[in-house]
């Protein structure tokens, strides 16, 4: 999928799958393995927002997009997690997320410099955890075990991901201790459009939550975000193990995943995905973002020497 150039030898190469839905949702060209199931880890994460939604959720657009996040534990961040669980009558004791510190370079050294600790509320999936709760308070259910496979939460959630994905789930687990429900990147692109295309209902209340507030999704300084912006429509996520999956208002979606999981291949990728189909020479896209995304140097010295460079 790419290759890893240094001083122009190629040193190294990330293997991996990607696949691009036409907007009849055929494919429209893969490479790799796309059929077969994946962990698509927090890539899943609009969809568990979307079952939530449809159990009675009801939160703000920017709650609602946090509640799709990985974020980046800035301090707006943590606030909207407390203000979720704070709608819910509830505060971040509450949490069953690991502690860990935030995510973003900037907002871990300011949580140190100020003597402060990993916390559950500082996780990166804190947002997805608090939404968790809140429904489970809308709904009557026990708070306590909401991260039990057989909660009905979770019962919920399966049933959610696997209509919009069209495939059976593997429940394992995830990095934050939730289930974790797999897909082949072919179901998980086609859950995206299916939440891209929608014109109404829940899919559509998430779908507009993450163009509007992209920011609360992923952070101020990542990849994602530049993607979001660059894109007028897109919606999109990133998981762990270099997962990816990007979707537009006419229903194009793509997904993909390296199997070394390295994060830092994975805007490389996405971006000649879209570049491939078409996307950076359409109206309104800034195609020197995208390509920007796209663009990974690699130092000797300080210095640009190489770079990763998609190869597929």
């Amino acid at each position: 999928m790419a290759e890893i150039v240094r001083s122009g030898f190629v040193e190294g190469h990330h293997y991996g799958s990607i696949v691009a839905l036409a907007p009849d949702g055929s494919v429209d060209w893969s490479v790799g393995e796309v059929a077969a199931p994946v962990l698509p880890r927090s890539s899943n994460k609009p969809i568990q927002a979307l079952a939530m939604v449809e159990l009675g959720l009801d939160l703000p657009d920017d709650l609602l997009a946090l509640a799709c996040a990985s974020h980046s534990g800035e301090p707006f961040h943590v606030d909207g997690v407390r203000r979720t669980l704070a709608s819910a009558g509830l505060d971040e004791s509450a949490l069953r997320t690991p502690p860990d510190y935030p995510l973003d370079d900037t907002a871990r050294e300011a949580v140190i410099r100020a003597g402060g600790q990993k916390s559950p509320i500082l996780m990166n999936c804190s947002g997805k955890h608090a939404a968790m709760l809140a429904t489970c308070v809308a709904r009557g259910w026990d708070t306590e075990t909401y991260l039990e496979v057989d909660h009905p939460l979770q019962v919920a959630i399966v049933e959610t991901f696997e209509r919009l994905t069209g495939e059976p789930a593997t429940v394992a687990i995830d990095g934050c201790g939730a289930p974790l429900l797999s897909a082949s990147l072919t179901g998980l692109a086609r859950a995206f459009s299916a939440l891209a295309t929608a014109t109404g209902g829940p899919e559509q209340r998430i779908a507009e939550a993450i163009r509007r507030h992209p920011e609360f999704v992923s952070g101020t300084t990542r990849d994602e975000l530049t993607l979001h912006r660059a894109v007028p429509g897109l919606i999109g996520k990133a998981g762990a193990e270099s997962v990816y999956a990007v979707a537009l208002p006419d229903g194009r979606a793509w997904a993909l995943k390296t199997d070394d999981g390295a994060p830092r291949v994975r805007p490389v990728l996405m971006a000649e995905a879209l570049r491939r189909s078409g996307v950076l020479a359409e109206d309104g896209v800034d195609a020197d973002a995208v390509e920007g995304t796209g663009r990974l140097e690699l130092l000797g010295g300080g210095k640009p020497v190489g770079e990763i460079r998609a190869a597929f």
